[in-house]
């Protein structure tokens, strides 16, 4: 088999507090529904991602992982999630509010649920004026004070409330309360999980007409009341650099502004590579592999590219759309198409485990 960088179908969904930008955003046709999310690379089971490139086109996404995990996942990434592909990454359009809402951790949605946490992170593209969005609560309160102002509809008085322009990014671990406002487009890189709490969703139907669902009672178990000092995400910009924007144990993203070409070696981090194009077009170029002398893994890497390791044609990949890297092709070069391009990548940074089994290891040996 050979594996090359994976373009998507278009997985829009559509919801009550959706808008009319997406579409357009990824060059599609206008919509008459309000699309609220563009599910970019998916492989939870209600909502999966079909290949629409290459020999694997029309392919689902979660078949063809369960066939080639080590090579697309990654071996590390493989066997910690053992075959599922753990991330799920997303456009959101919000014209409206959100529900005040909060995700459950790993041990409470499996309890639950038998799946995966949810703990994500935003990245804004556009911002009308006086935009804003919750995260988090800005004094301590009780869970009997929760509750009472669930029941009041006063809930928002005691969130952090924060005022945002494109480039804001915010980390939403499991057991932040959240929400984002009306007049907002994002990228949103999760775990692998479609598991939410709605806590308040200010007494409005959905789009069947009825009042959609609460689930309070869960959300107050899997609500963290620690208020924290600052929500939002500090971060350097600066352009033609891979900038870390959130580094955390589910996932590592990164943020690059570039008007010329960059190469992009992550094979050390044995994990596959989500990308994002944020904003102007941009070409992908897997890097050639000479096979004599390498290591296994290496050469590995050779056989599943083009016979004689020469690369497949270029990637174009369009702004507004996303491509899924597999691992054991994780080496390459982006070059902006019409002046500069902005684009997200989402990966598990498997340095860390890495560094610490070394650590312990030289520990040991001392």
């Amino acid at each position: 088999m050979h594996f090359y960088p994976l373009l998507f179908h278009p997985n829009l969904h559509s919801v009550v507090w959706g808008g009319s930008q997406l579409c357009p955003y990824k060059g599609l046709a206008p919509s008459d529904e309000p699309i609220g999310e563009s599910w970019e690379v998916s492989a939870v089971p209600s909502s999966t991602s079909i290949i629409s490139n290459g020999p694997l086109v029309g392919r689902d996404l979660i078949s063809v992982v369960t066939e080639h995990p080590d090579a697309i996942l990654g071996k590390a990434v493989n066997a910690k999630y053992h075959g599922q592909l753990p991330l799920l990454v997303k456009f959101i359009d919000a014209k409206r509010d959100l529900s005040i809402q909060v995700h459950p951790n790993d041990e409470m949605a499996q309890r639950e649920h038998g799946k995966m946490g949810k703990s994500e992170m935003w990245y804004v593209i556009k911002a009308d004026p006086g935009a804003h969005l919750y995260a988090g609560f800005k004094q301590q309160i009780t869970p009997y004070e929760y509750q009472r102002r669930i029941e009041d509809g006063t809930i928002t008085e005691v969130l952090a409330d924060h005022q945002v322009k494109a480039g804001d990014v915010f980390y939403l671990p499991a057991g932040r309360v959240h929400a984002i406002c009306g007049g907002i487009l994002l990228a949103e890189v999760q775990q692998s999980s479609d598991v939410t709490y709605r806590i308040f969703d200010y007494n409005r139907p959905g789009l069947d007409g009825k009042p959609r669902e609460l689930h309070t009672a869960l959300a107050a178990q899997a609500l963290d009341f620690h208020v924290e000092a600052n929500y939002r995400t500090v971060y350097p910009e600066t352009t033609n650099r891979a900038v870390q924007i959130i580094d955390t144990p589910f996932f590592d993203v990164r943020v690059m502004e570039i008007d010329k070409p960059k190469h992009r070696d992550m094979r050390k981090y044995d994990s596959f590579v989500i990308s994002m194009c944020l904003e102007g077009d941009c070409e992908i170029r897997l890097r050639p592999t000479v096979t004599s002398g390498l290591s296994p893994l290496t050469s590995l890497r050779a056989t599943l590219l083009p016979s004689g390791g020469r690369t497949p044609s270029p990637l174009i990949l369009k702004a507004g759309h996303s491509t899924l890297i597999p691992a054991v092709i994780a080496d390459y070069d982006v070059l902006p198409l019409h002046g500069k391009s902005k684009i997200l990548d989402a990966f598990i940074d498997n340095q860390d485990n890495l560094g610490d089994k070394i650590t312990k290891f030289l520990h040991i040996r001392a």
